[in-house]
Formats: structure tokens, C-alpha cells, sequence
């Protein structure tokens, strides 16, 4: 009986190496690289409309006093305000002749208004300092300005941690609004054009996370200018979230 050779199997062919991923780009965020159109658009209204105001012309003072009356209202809701806000700038920065989408539109709508609100009230009666800086002055910074190193700090630093764990976007612009009523007092300016951008980010998925981040590390990065050869430190330690984590309880 003739035996038939026994099949061998060809061998396996080695698997072929997983290509490598490639790593994710950074997240583009409202507080790293170039302005953006919301940014500059924001900023450069803002300067026309302060400049007028020091100059106590009358049509930069009636248009301070309509952005306040729009403080706690929604975008566009009030018609006074239409063309004054300045969003026209936002429309017109985009490259290529692009039209935002609904969605980027009502998110820049909506953070253009808090913001140029805010900064009204924050300029109101001010002629002769500039509360609006286009020096990348974020919240963080301005709030640490503001505490002295007296006993009304704690109260401060919890206005800006109720700012930063807020659930809306109007429970934001309202706890902004009672940061800037200090800041005013104190005549602490911000980069309202930076601000913008941020409440813009804010609006989008994962974007408090991102905007609470800079606000903290603006706080801690923040030293004050150099007084007689001396410089206030100070030894808090920030968390990932930029807020020290027995800060972040119970705050809403």
C-alpha cells in the first residue's frame, strides 16, 4: 500500500506591524496661539468705543449705556442694542468669505454680548484708566490682582470658584458680572477680547473644563509687579482643573 506524503502547512506569514497612530493635535483652545476673528473683532470695537468714551464723546457714551441696560438679557433680544455690540467684525474676519455655521454664530452671538455688557459696566464713570487690555489679562489674573492679602480674600477667591463650577452659561454671565463690579471698584483691568473668546469655548462640549483650566492657572501664574526689591509669593498648588479640589465641593 503506497503511503502518500503527509501535507505540511505553508507557514503563517508574519503579521504585518501595526502602523504607529499618529497622536491627536492638541485641542485648538481660546487660550493658546493667534486671536482669533471673535477675539480681534471684540478687542477692536471695544477700543474704538473706549477711546470715544475717554474722550467723553457723546455717542461712545450713550452706547456704554445701552450695552449695560443689555447686562442679564439674552443676544439680540434687545433691538437697541443691534450694531452696537459689534459682532459685524466677527461676521466679517472669516477667511475665505465663510459663513459660520448657526451654531458657531449663536455661540460667538452670545459671548460677544456677555462680554461687551461686562466691559460697560466695568468702564462706567472710568474716563480716565482703560479697564478693557489687550495684554492677554485673563480672569484668573485680574481676580489674584484684586486680593490684597486681607481677610475679605477668602470671599473674593469663592466668587471666582463659583464663576469657574458654574451650570449654565447665565448663571456664568451672572457670577462674572459680580467679579467685575470688584474689579471695577478696584480699577483691575482684563482683556475683555480674551474673554470672549473663552465664554465662546465655554459653550462648546468639554469647554468649561478647558476655560476653568486657564482661569486656575492665570490665578496661580500671576505674581505682582516687584516692590522694593520683594515680591509677594504664594505657595497654593494648582490641581489639573486649576482649582484646588476642596474648593470645587459644594460650589454651585
Amino acid at each position: 500500500m503506497t503511503q502518500s506524503t503527509p501535507h505540511v502547512p505553508e507557514p503563517m506569514p508574519e503579521p504585518s506591524p501595526e502602523p504607529t497612530p499618529r497622536p491627536r493635535p492638541a485641542r485648538a483652545t481660546a487660550t493658546a496661539g493667534e486671536p482669533g476673528p471673535l477675539r480681534r473683532s471684540v478687542a477692536q470695537h471695544i477700543k474704538i468705543l473706549q477711546d470715544g468714551y475717554a474722550r467723553d464723546g457723546s455717542q461712545a457714551v450713550q452706547a456704554l449705556a445701552r450695552l449695560r441696560r443689555g447686562i442679564g438679557r439674552q443676544a439680540n433680544e434687545l433691538p437697541e442694542l443691534w450694531g452696537i455690540v459689534g459682532i459685524e467684525g466677527f461676521y466679517a474676519a472669516q477667511p475665505d468669505g465663510r459663513h459660520p455655521s448657526e451654531y458657531e454664530a449663536l455661540r460667538a452671538e452670545r459671548a460677544t454680548h456677555v462680554a461687551m455688557t461686562l466691559w460697560a459696566l466695568h468702564q462706567q464713570s472710568n474716563r480716565a484708566r482703560a479697564m478693557h487690555v489687550g495684554d492677554g489679562t485673563s480672569l484668573g489674573a485680574a481676580v489674584r490682582r484684586l486680593m490684597s492679602g486681607s481677610d475679605r480674600d477668602e470671599a473674593i477667591h469663592k466668587r471666582l470658584v463659583r464663576a469657574g463650577t458654574a451650570t449654565s452659561f447665565d448663571v456664568l454671565a451672572h457670577r462674572l458680572r459680580e467679579l467685575v463690579v470688584l474689579l471695577r471698584k478696584a480699577e483691575i483691568p482684563l482683556d475683555y477680547g480674551l474673554l470672549a473668546e473663552q465664554l465662546d469655548e465655554w459653550q462648546k462640549p468639554g469647554g468649561p473644563r478647558v476655560v476653568r483650566q486657564a482661569w486656575g492657572r492665570s490665578f496661580h501664574a500671576y505674581r505682582p509687579a516687584v516692590v522694593g526689591g520683594q515680591q509677594d509669593g504664594d505657595s497654593r498648588e494648582e490641581t489639573d482643573n486649576g482649582i484646588t479640589e476642596y474648593e470645587m465641593k459644594d460650589q454651585t
